[in-house]
């Protein structure tokens, strides 16, 4: 499953309405790709229709779609959003990672 945090779940719902998608029923699109510092990057984008291998979970009135590849690095992975001071953006809290890049947008198992 992929948890979505109160700031993610407003931020989300905020930046899907700006892109002209309906966060009651769009997706909001995670996943990994090859790349980054540690081997491994983070991918997020939105999506109103899903593929033949996807799951899908709702957490937080949230629909988020993964890839069946991609659920297998981002299981029980918390999405969260800070607005601070040292850094602005989407965090994904990813217990199966062993280690991550500085910037966090990055990782490897």
């Amino acid at each position: 499953m992929i948890k979505v945090s109160d700031t993610a779940r407003t931020k989300l719902v905020q930046l899907m309405t700006e892109e002209g998608f309906d966060a009651a029923k769009d997706y909001v699109r995670v996943g990994v790709k090859s790349g980054g510092c540690s081997g491994l990057e983070y991918v997020l984008k939105f999506d109103n229709a899903l593929g033949e291998t996807d799951k899908v979970f709702e957490d937080n009135d949230v629909r988020v779609a993964v890839e069946k590849k991609s659920f297998l690095y981002l299981a029980g992975t918390t999405l969260e959003f800070s607005g601070g001071l040292n850094g602005k953006g989407f965090i994904f809290n990813n217990p199966n990672a062993s280690r991550t890049c500085g910037c966090g947008e990055s990782f490897s198992l």
